[in-house]
């Protein structure tokens, strides 16, 4: 998947917001933004589901494997 840059406009409130946001998930918040813009598509019917997350589903609903001890 390409990736383009955008500068972005952001009131400084609402980006402090998105840091803690995205320090609690991990994230950097150029992912946090990234993953709350993708989320708001999908739901909005926009786009289909994203492939990673399909296969995140796929990979969670995979036979667990018996592992010898």
């Amino acid at each position: 998947m390409a990736k383009k840059a955008y500068p972005l406009r952001i009131h400084a409130d609402v980006l402090a917001a998105m840091q803690r946001w995205a320090d609690d998930e991990l994230r950097s918040v150029n992912a946090q933004i990234e993953y709350v813009l993708r989320d708001a598509l999908v739901q909005a019917g926009r786009v289909k589901v994203v492939q990673q997350v399909t296969t995140e589903i796929i990979a969670a609903d995979a036979p667990e494997r018996e592992q010898d001890i």
